[in-house]
């Protein structure tokens, strides 16, 4: 799958290098500390019933103050990052709206607030705090929704894009929608205050565009050294160049369209053979890199979005595009969001601009990730230097550069899920943040995965993973654990009667002695999908399928089947016979269920199935509680065989970030008891701690997620991989973490 930059004026491409392993760089951004910012609500305001976040985001002059814009709690939050390895709750100040952006100017904030009554009556005003009191000290009326705001680098001059929101449910959401969006400047005191609060300028943007062009919709600003302001016209896939002295425009474009090729365009599908033709850009953040150029982040709204960022001359002139580079590296990267790909993909949203380090820095919001580019100058495309993992839903980037800081507010928040709304702090080292496994084959063409949910590693050292019901198809991967990154080097689906295999939930692969592998699916009793254990040839064709006796299948919930092991001549020898004393184990699979079953609680079931009967046996293992500030439930995640006859689970419960509290590998003995038939009570069996995950989990500074869900033994290191849902809300991130065994 070739990676299409598209230079649409006469600029060479043979700088964009997109080489395998490009994260490890000698110097890079690596994560120092992600703060949740539901720690600064007040007391009155209950964290786990209130939903709160992190938009847009900006700092003091000094650098140790981040302020942002609570939308949903109506709120301007601070962050004191004095120490930017340990931020710490420095509160929040209540605003009578709902803030939309914030900017900075000496010893103020000047912020950006929603008033509106209807979106026919719009309204808002500009809130002008100071930031050593954290008070409100004045306010500016501006005659209309305000969503943008951006100081000029000198801190004289101010602009607001009046975007005046069309309303998405009428006349399905069709321009024009009036009243019309406008550009607001404000001449800035050298206290930061603007001077001209009651008689500011208003830039007329209506007769621009050719779409809609009576009812512009500015949507991001920014102001390069010589005071002009780039405005983007998301709607209307239109940027307008506005001199802010005078309020005159400079000159306005088409932000224009591309052709899109090898990019997903199914829903749910990772699959790059899909083409998109006339796809408008439809601009959303922009920045200026120098007086000459400027950037935008083409996230799509009213009728496209193209997938990509564009380098736009100060003319109009497209100097260079992205083309499907962002939708191949998330696909490279695993970050996919598979769900989004007939709509907008990665959907980049956001750019920032770091001049002192010609970083060119883009968040994409879908893949919960950031593209970091080194400028190429003015007769050079950019150079991708780095993927950032990110919290779930990057809305404001920061470049703080005189500390050599860069954050990200991420807004995505769930109280009741546990998932939180994230301040993600990083630092420019001589070292990067960790990307533990890439997707690409030999040839460099990238593999998209994620959702990894079972792994094995097979007599021959090949490594295979599957993921789980996220995407439409059963897929199989090969995976390289020997290179840094690790590398998933091929990725098959599943076949029977010759067609892609449908209605499998992989929940994970172990070896088949015939060759191929053993799958087990997990069950959904309300969808009508049984449990099952699948018998898969090395051409990836489905041969044996075996399910649970009924006795044991009506008592099944939907967290059923979570792992699969093949039992060895080295497991546990004491155990090699049956209550009747006839049967051996070597040769079995050994399948554990993640909870207990309707009517057993505190433990859950581990299968014993001798594939060549069809014949199943049972024990149990116990659970451990959840803990009790922490709610939520724990289960069993995955098997493997351990060398010394033991069987290791991996145990978790389902909480993510702060919340989590248990994320551990255990072990059992099958020498502790006696399989008995499905209408036997089975003997409980006792877990021995092996390794806990979250200090592991936790060191990257990152936000603990809540599924360690893959497991394998190579010699004597422990690989585990965390499952991200295919990226569907969840941080994007796969981790590989490979763990020393202690002695037994």
């Amino acid at each position: 799958m070739r990676r299409l930059p598209r230079p649409l004026i006469s600029m060479t491409i043979a700088t964009l290098a997109l080489p395998f392993g490009a994260a490890a760089q000698a110097q890079g951004l690596t994560p120092l500390a992600t703060f949740e910012v539901h720690h600064n609500l007040p007391q009155e305001l209950a964290p786990d019933e209130t939903v709160t976040a992190a938009e847009i985001i900006t700092a003091s002059a000094d650098g140790n103050l981040l302020i942002y814009t609570d939308s949903p709690a109506q709120r301007l939050g601070f962050i004191d990052i004095t120490d930017p390895s340990s931020p710490g709750a420095a509160g929040s100040l209540a605003l009578d709206g709902e803030p939309t952006s914030v900017s900075v100017a000496a010893g103020v904030a000047l912020v950006g607030v929603n008033t509106s009554n209807s979106y026919t009556d719009p309204s808002g005003f500009l809130a002008v705090v100071d930031l050593e009191s954290r008070k409100l000290i004045a306010q500016c009326e501006l005659g209309g929704q305000p969503d943008s705001v951006a100081a000029s680098p000198d801190g004289t001059l101010l602009a607001v894009a009046i975007e005046n929101e069309r309303n998405e449910d009428h006349n399905d959401g069709k321009l024009p929608q009036l009243p019309a969006g406008d550009l607001v400047l404000f001449d800035l005191a050298a206290d930061g205050s603007p001077s001209n609060c009651d008689a500011a300028r208003h830039v007329d943007l209506t007769g621009l565009a050719s779409v809609a062009a009576d009812d512009p919709e500015p949507e991001f600003v920014d102001i390069n050294s010589a005071g002009q302001v780039a405005v983007t016209l998301q709607e209307n896939n239109h940027i307008v160049i506005v001199d802010g002295a005078s309020g005159s425009i400079v000159n306005d474009f088409s932000a224009g369209s591309v052709d899109l090729e090898q990019i997903p365009t199914e829903q749910g599908s990772l699959t790059a053979n899909g083409q998109l033709s006339d796809l408008v850009r439809e601009p959303d953040a922009v920045g200026w890199l120098d007086e000459q150029r400027l950037v935008t982040a083409n996230e799509g709204d009213y009728l496209g979005g193209s997938r990509g960022f564009t380098i736009f001359t100060a003319d109009g002139q497209v100097a260079w595009d992205s083309g499907n580079v962002l939708e191949q590296l998330a696909l490279e990267h695993g970050a996919y969001p598979a769900g989004r790909a007939g709509k907008k993909g990665a959907e980049p949203e956001g750019i920032e601009i770091w001049k002192e380090r010609g970083l060119i820095l883009v968040g994409l919001e879908r893949a919960a990730s950031v593209a970091v580019y080194r400028d190429g100058g003015a007769n050079q495309a950019p150079e991708f230097l780095q993927w950032l993992f990110t919290g779930v839903g990057p809305e404001g980037l920061l470049a703080i550069p005189q500390r050599d800081l860069f954050v990200v507010a991420a807004e995505e928040d769930d109280p009741e899920g546990g998932l939180r709304s994230t301040v993600s702090l990083y630092q420019w080292q001589d070292q990067t943040a960790s990307v533990d496994i890439t997707g690409t084959d030999d040839s460099g063409e990238a593999i998209g995965f994620g959702a990894i949910s079972g792994l094995t590693i097979a007599n021959d050292g090949t490594a295979y993973a599957v993921s789980d019901s996220a995407y439409p198809e059963a897929r199989l991967y090969q995976l390289d654990p020997s290179t840094t990154p690790a590398r998933i080097t091929s990725v098959s689906v599943i076949h029977e009667d010759g067609a892609a295999a449908e209605g499998l939930d992989l929940e994970g692969v172990a070896p088949r002695a015939e060759g191929g592998v053993w799958l087990v699916s997990e069950g959904n009793p309300e969808q009508g999908r049984a449990n099952e254990v699948i018998g898969v040839d090395s051409d990836g064709n489905i041969v044996e399928r075996f399910t649970l006796p009924v006795s044991i299948a009506e008592r099944m919930t939907r967290f059923g089947f979570e792992g699969i092991a093949a039992l060895s001549s080295n497991t546990s020898q004491a155990s090699n016979t049956s209550q009747e004393g006839s049967t051996p184990q070597t040769g079995r699979l050994a399948v554990i269920f993640q909870r207990p079953l309707t009517d057993e609680a505190g433990s859950a079931r581990l299968g014993l199935l001798d594939p060549n009967s069809g014949e199943w046996q049972f024990v149990a293992v116990a659970l451990s509680e959840p803990r009790s500030d922490a709610g939520g439930w724990v289960g069993f995640s995955e098997i493997t065989a351990l060398e010394d006859g033991r069987l290791a689970l991996l145990e978790r419960d389902n909480q993510v970030g702060e919340r989590a509290a248990l994320k551990r590998v255990v072990s059992i003995s099958l020498d502790d008891a006696t399989p008995v038939s499905a209408e036997q009570a089975p003997p409980v069996l006792s877990t021995s701690e092996v390794i806990d995950l979250l200090p592991v989990l936790a060191a990257d500074h990152g936000v603990i997620v809540d599924k360690p869900e893959a497991m394998a033994i190579t010699g004597n290191q422990l690989l585990v991989i965390t499952d991200n849902d295919g990226v569907d809300d969840s941080i994007s991130r796969t981790q590989l973490l490979s763990l020393t065994l202690p002695d037994a």
